[in-house]
């Protein structure tokens, strides 16, 4: 954790789960100051206040505020557009929770006002932190189960949308705009190569408005599919993480990265597999390797030596560093949201 505070002043605007998040922990933890909150609720105005945080009765009141540097957008979706032009407009830096907007035509507006006025805008997108990604990641660049041809990644729950704006269309709820952000961000980061084919199906299975899951398969130039899936109706679940090598499978059951990993040993042998019983039948196929073809590893730990998003929003902006969420990464992630509604809508 990083001691010395550090001069930007931040203040939340939406004051809710993900508000109260970045201004009670995210802030604070990378040595930033909080400052201040708006929040359209007086319920969430005057738990804020209990906080210690200053609420500004506005969100003119905040934006005339000239101690405060960077405004967080962490209110619903389909308001993060006006909000974020509007603190750019004022002099403010941004950082915006995802998804970034509603579509790339909103997006595009933002980016344009913040190249105008020469502020920094970042987007919140916090799960390429996440240590089981990480642990992907590493598992891919050192090729530890060789050239990977496969990735599959998955989240499922079985509660449902919750019940809030994320069941509202109007809003920008429903899963692929929630967790489909992330996942789908996670891969296009991973995976270095034009995207050549998407395949999609949204779930409505609840009878919500929004989808309440989905499958993607995409397959990338480099010959590399993935297949990424949202659930929120499974009682039971897949693994976190299944990735295929040329020399290994790596599983990941869940965030705390239980799981394993079989790679081949390299070693000749003579002996083939022979014959199992499967069901009502023999196969060969699918019978285990010879004994000492494969063996079981440990995963390995992944490396997590890396700033924080707050700490390369600082370095951006006082240094001009390179961001780590890079405006034209978050624009091909919501391309590719926005062709998937458009193919569901056809």
């Amino acid at each position: 954790m990083t001691t010395q505070t550090k001069v930007i002043n931040f203040a939340t605007v939406g004051y809710g789960g993900m508000g109260s998040y970045h201004a009670d922990h995210l802030v604070s933890d990378a040595g930033f100051k909080h400052i201040g909150v708006y929040d359209i609720s007086e319920e969430r105005q005057k738990v804020a206040e209990e906080k210690g945080h200053i609420v500004y009765a506005t969100y003119e009141d905040l934006l005339a505020d000239e101690s405060i540097e960077a405004i967080i957008v962490a209110t619903p979706n389909d308001s993060h557009k006006d909000i974020s032009i509007r603190a750019l407009q004022a002099g403010k830096h941004v950082v915006c929770e995802k998804p970034v907007t509603m579509n790339v035509e909103e997006y595009d507006e933002i980016i344009k006002v913040a190249e105008e006025e020469g502020r920094i805008f970042m987007v919140h997108q916090n799960r390429r932190w996440d240590p089981d990604f990480l642990l992907v990641r590493d598992l891919i660049n050192d090729r530890a189960i060789g050239d990977v041809f496969h990735i599959e990644s998955r989240v499922h729950g079985a509660n449902g949308i919750p019940g809030d704006w994320r069941h509202m269309k109007e809003h920008g709820g429903g899963m692929l705009l929630d967790w489909g952000i992330h996942l789908l961000d996670q891969i296009l980061w991973t995976v270095d190569s034009p995207i050549k084919n998407v395949q999609s199906d949204l779930s409505y299975i609840l009878g919500n408005e929004v989808d309440d899951g989905f499958t993607v398969h995409i397959t990338f130039d480099n010959g590399v599919r993935a297949l990424i899936e949202v659930g929120t109706t499974n009682f039971t679940t897949l693994p976190r993480w299944y990735v295929k090598g040329n020399k290994g499978t790596a599983k990941i059951e869940d965030w705390d990265l239980s799981g394993e990993m079989v790679i081949a040993t390299g070693t000749n042998v003579e002996a083939k597999p022979s014959p199992i019983r499967a069901g009502v039948g023999l196969t060969k196929t699918m019978a285990p390797p010879v004994e000492g073809v494969t063996k079981k590893v440990a995963l390995p730990k992944p490396n997590l030596n890396y700033p924080t998003f707050y700490e390369n929003f600082y370095a951006v902006v006082s240094e001009g560093a390179e961001p780590v969420v890079k405006n034209e990464e978050v624009r091909e992630v919501m391309k590719l949201i926005d062709s998937l509604f458009e193919t569901h809508a056809e």
